[in-house]
């Protein structure tokens, strides 16, 4: 199976030298195609760090991510937002849909930002199935925060992208709701063939991950995917060793490790 995503020891630091705070450090991953990974972590473990970098909303201050293929981390700006219009889907906590606009509308908006044909066919194909069929029509504020969501997802899918990235999809929503988001996303890798890469706190994400990346002080503590055991034991033994000196640093910083 190839890799869709990979990561190659990406760190990212902010602040000036003596008084850096590692947000991540030397962070490797391989993320395999038409797959859920699940990246988890207290708050303050570097997930949201990760998660931009991946995506190319942020740069890593060193290593290399590629996204099918391509070196991303030092591609110019306008490159990046060409690649987050066309290989990227993005699923939010607050749900970003544009209150002005219909249901369908927010689906196609990713397509109509891009200059492509808007398919308004296929929009009703992913409205359908994630339970709004019929529901083309109505505004986001006519809608629950489990319903917002579910037009998030199949926004995110409407451009076919290599990679969906979910930054706490089930955070705002209460426990029913969220499960029904994460089957969601779920059946968007086993019936689509999606890749979906979920930052999260909920412990229900393990059970349905194919793959679970557990973040610590901006070190990749523990993989329990194919080939773990390599840099995320060798990252465990030097977290342990060094996570005094990571949380005097942040302190010093006066800042806190996203």
């Amino acid at each position: 199976m190839n890799n869709v995503l990979e990561l190659e020891r990406v760190s990212r630091s902010y602040g000036r030298r003596g008084r850096a705070v590692h947000a991540l450090y030397e962070v490797d991953v391989q993320v395999p195609e038409h797959s859920l990974t699940a990246v988890m972590g207290p708050s303050g473990s570097g997930k949201s760090t990760f998660l931009q970098c991946a995506a190319g909303l942020d740069r890593p201050t060193s290593g290399v991510v590629r996204l099918g293929g391509r070196e991303i981390s030092r591609m110019k700006e306008r490159g990046l937002s060409r690649l987050r219009r066309t290989d990227i889907g993005f699923v939010f906590q607050s749900f970003n849909l544009l209150p002005a606009l219909t249901v369908q509308q927010n689906v196609l908006l990713p397509l109509r930002l891009d200059g492509r044909r808007r398919d308004p066919a296929r929009a009703r194909e992913l409205l359908a199935r994630v339970g709004l069929d019929g529901r083309e029509d109505a505004r986001p504020g006519q809608l629950s925060g489990g319903q917002q969501q579910r037009v998030a997802i199949a926004r995110a899918l409407i451009t076919e992208p290599a990679v969906v990235f979910a930054d706490e999809p089930t955070g705002s929503l209460d426990q029913e709701t969220g499960a029904e988001i994460l089957n969601l996303l779920r059946e968007a890798v086993d019936r689509q063939g999606a890749t979906v890469v979920l930052v999260t706190h909920d412990p229900a994400v393990t059970a349905r991950a194919d793959r679970v990346l557990r973040l610590a002080h901006g070190r990749l503590v523990q993989d329990s995917g194919a080939g773990a055991g390599t840099r995320a034991d060798a990252g465990a033994g030097a977290f342990a060793a060094s996570r005094v000196t990571h949380a005097g640093a942040a302190a010093a910083a006066g800042g806190q490790v996203r």
